[in-house]
């Protein structure tokens, strides 16, 4: 198995021999590299100027943004099951569909309309929101939006619409009882339901049992990603923080689905004064998370003991693994 990853100085891969990751190499420097997928020996990196694909393990680059207009990539993904199936969310926000490995997008124009009608924004930039999170469940897609909301879509990402339970509205304060909050910073969906979510956002963590209609508010803190166990529904870990500068951030973890929560942090030295979880990731065995300084940690799952296995690398904004 390759672990790659995404760093603001190109796209890193190590191998792993059984013990760890023993090896990296970096390929394409001097890219701003803010998310990687990778299949089928193919790896697709976005940047802030579009999306580059290597078929040679990263050892050459192609540009693979036909069709983007807006090139400031802010995640990847792919769909599970639909081998060729690649979707982008961009900052401003704006969602494109790929079923070609890359090499042409076409934008799926919904997603616009929304963003203009309701006044999408970031705190930190001047463009209007940003697509940042994708999550896949057989036809259902789920989109999460800075700061927007959730969208939907029930066609493998044809058509996208807003999730009943979000409004659209993009504000901070906290929704109404059912409602998400706007400022949705990634999304997960359970293998044993694509009506099962987990959504971290600025202003907790929420969960769905219905596709998105209605929601519960679990943690009340600042929230960017979640993993959650396959074979539980009611385990699953949060990066959390004060705020967004990441004060007194930790890992938490619930076994009961949010009722109770402890520290799953052994290794890493918390809570952090400036620093959260920005992302989880995980392979067969292994959960890997990205901070928000660019640190890269993993851990096996139930010995929750934290370690940095490449601490000569900073500046990671994601990762992914290609067997």
């Amino acid at each position: 198995m390759m672990v790659i990853l995404a760093t603001q100085n190109g796209v890193i891969l190590a191998d792993t021999d059984g013990r760890g990751l023993s090896s990296s190499t970096l390929l394409h420097a001097g890219h701003d590299v803010t998310s990687v997928i990778a299949r089928e020996g193919v790896i697709l990196a976005g940047t802030t100027d579009g999306v580059w694909r290597s078929d040679d393990f990263g050892r050459t680059w192609e540009q693979a943004s036909s069709g983007l207009t807006n090139r400031h990539i802010r995640w990847l993904a792919y769909h599970p099951d639909i081998s060729d199936l690649e979707f982008a969310g961009t900052e401003p926000a704006a969602l494109y569909v790929s079923q070609d490995g890359g090499d042409r997008w076409q934008e799926r124009p919904k997603l616009a309309l929304l963003r203009d009608k309701h006044g999408w924004w970031l705190p930190y930039s001047p463009e209007a929101g940003c697509v940042r999170g994708f999550a896949f469940h057989g036809q259902r897609a789920y989109a999460a939006v800075e700061v927007g909301g959730l969208l939907r879509s029930d066609d493998n990402g044809a058509s996208w619409r807003l999730a009943a339970g979000s409004d659209g509205r993009p504000m901070f304060a906290r929704p109404q009882p059912g409602l998400l909050h706007p400022d949705v910073h990634s999304i997960e969906v359970h293998p044993t339901s694509p009506d099962h979510l987990l959504a971290p956002t600025g202003g907790g963590l929420y969960r769905s049992t219905d596709g998105g209609k209605m929601w519960q508010f679990l943690w009340d803190g600042y929230v960017r990603t979640a993993w959650w166990d396959k074979d539980d529904p009611a385990h699953f870990l949060i990066g959390s923080a004060e705020n967004a500068s990441g004060r007194n951030g930790n890992v938490l973890e619930t076994k009961d689905g949010g009722q109770t929560w402890q520290t799953a942090a052994n290794g890493l030295v918390t809570p952090w004064r400036r620093r959260m979880i920005e992302r989880f990731a995980h392979s067969d065995d292994h959960v890997f998370a990205v901070t928000s300084d660019g640190q890269f940690w993993q851990v096996i799952p139930d010995d929750w003991r934290w370690t940095q296995p490449l601490p000569s690398v900073s500046g990671v904004r994601a990762v992914t693994t290609m067997q």
